[in-house]
């Protein structure tokens, strides 16, 4: 989308006598139109605001809080300038308003008198169409944010690369979030590095709060927190920079995102926290069972917010979890809500502009329809299967670590063989559960406490196995592995 000041040139430039301005921040939209109004050619314009409480605030005529009365006064002996509506957008369900401002708009046009309407939403009436043009400015520029952390960072400091994140990290905020959370944040933090990063990042969740849709999900983990999975690693340490100012610069491509399908319990979760943490990116999590519940109003209505309500907190990460569930039953033309929902999100993940990376994870591929797969929707898909030795060994020095043991003094080898055909959170539980059980013993841990973990787990591998083999098949040609393919097991 272009910005907001290339809108308004555009609209000026093009004579249309009414603007529609989207946006919810009055004051930022007002400076702009007062810089362009003091840029004017021959001379400068003078910019007369007004709203539903005092009438013309400054410049114009006492008394005139009547919209109509100020309308009409506009169109008689206004003088050429800038007339700033507040709260006009929302009288215009008033047929006499809407009759009185096309009349002033025609009147006007062509001589010198611009009308701006202000709205935090849009509905332009049909017969406003012809005559107005409409700016969409719904969050500021890097330009805007950048001139705010000047101002509030005063005479410190700042690392030009970390300032850059920084304007990242705030996109997606309007002016007065940004400047109440650098206020705050600022005076707490003596150095800006890794840790006021962070804090700005968490702030975001207090805008997807508002809209209720979205959960905010922490990430804590690391590339070293996966065992295993090296072609999916390499992919994410290749697009680690694309997200930042200076790939924006380059005019890089934005990543769109990426599906992850596998078995239950192999780490597709895990991995999309990491793209989280790895990109320094937020993470949000859309539950599609919530969607469907219908709590918040029709499906279709509810996933559209979730998609707007992510594009407002851009650059992200949007996690879909068991995509699977929410297009299950999708079939080509059907109708209803799942058919409409499912066509939304496809052409959304066609044509979205915004910087959101889509995480989706699925278990049953088979439920999967082929539109989703398709080039162009997702820049990968990753097939995750159960770990090999070695990625067993890697999964078991996380967690024997993670709880306290020092893998060195255990034969990784032979615990690896006992656990083939296990998952990654089979392997993690029998870890915990064989700690668990030696702190109740009054024991150290030893090799053979963990084999006798390992002797009670039943692995899904051996309970599903026709399903495995059904998985497998299915993505041996439609997904690329998440780990570098090897010789099978004997």
């Amino acid at each position: 989308m272009r910005t907001t000041r290339e809108q308004i040139q555009t609209a000026l430039a093009s004579a249309y006598p009414l603007v529609f301005v989207v946006g919810a921040e009055e004051e930022r939209l007002q400076g702009l139109l007062e810089t362009f109004a003091r840029g004017a050619r021959p001379k400068p314009l003078p910019v007369l605001v007004w709203n539903c409480v005092d009438g013309f605030q400054d410049g114009g005529p006492d008394d005139l809080q009547d919209p109509i009365e100020a309308l009409g006064w506009i169109c008689r002996e206004g003088p050429n300038g800038f007339y700033v509506f507040k709260d006009l957008g929302s009288l215009l369900d008033d047929r006499r308003v809407l009759r009185r401002l096309r009349d002033t708009a025609m009147a006007v046009r062509n001589g010198g008198r611009f009308l701006f309407l202000l709205t935090p939403g849009l509905e332009v009436p049909e017969a406003l169409k012809p005559v107005s043009y409409v700016v969409v400015s719904l969050f500021p520029e890097e330009s805007e944010i950048r001139a705010l952390i000047t101002e509030r960072m005063g005479k410190r400091t700042a690392d030009p690369a970390l300032t850059d994140r920084l304007v990242t990290a705030l996109k997606g905020m309007s002016l007065t979030e940004a400047e109440h959370l650098l206020r705050r944040l600022l005076p707490l933090h003596e150095t800006l590095g890794e840790q006021f990063l962070k804090d700005v990042l968490l702030e975001k969740e207090q805008i997807t709060r508002k809209e209720g849709i979205l959960e905010f999900v922490p990430t804590e983990e690391g590339l070293a927190d996966i065992g295993g999975l090296d072609q999916l690693k390499t992919w994410v340490q290749e697009r680690v920079d694309l997200f930042t100012a200076e790939a924006r610069r380059n005019n890089l491509p934005i990543p769109k995102g990426v599906l992850m399908m596998g078995m239950s319990g192999c780490g597709k979760s895990l991995a999309v926290k990491v793209i989280a943490q790895v990109w320094k990116l937020p993470l949000f999590r859309l539950d599609m069972n919530l969607v469907f519940a219908g709590t918040h109003g029709s499906p279709e209505w509810i996933f559209h917010r979730a998609l707007q309500a992510v594009e407002s907190v851009a650059p992200a990460v949007l996690w879909i979890d068991e995509i699977e569930m929410g297009i299950a039953g999708y079939h080509e033309g059907e109708s209803g809500s799942l058919t409409r929902i499912f066509s939304t999100f496809l052409t959304w993940m066609q044509e979205h502009r915004a910087e959101v990376f889509v995480a989706a994870t699925a278990n049953r591929i088979n439920l999967l329809p082929a539109e989703i797969i398709r080039k162009g929707r997702f820049d990968q898909v990753f097939f995750v299967d159960l770990p090999n030795d070695e990625e067993r060994k890697e999964i078991l020095s996380i967690h024997m670590r993670r709880q306290g043991i020092d893998p060195a003094a255990f034969d990784l080898v032979l615990l690896s063989s006992a656990t083939r055909g296990w998952n990654g959170a089979e392997i993690e539980q029998a870890v915990i559960s064989a700690r668990i059980s030696t702190v109740a013993q009054k024991k150290p841990l030893t090799q053979n406490d963990l084999l006798v973990a390992f002797g009670k787990v039943i692995p899904l591998s051996r309970t599903m196995e026709e399903q495995l083999k059904a998985i497998r098949s299915w993505a041996r040609t439609r997904a690329l592995p998440a780990t570098t393919p090897e010789r099978p097991e004997m």
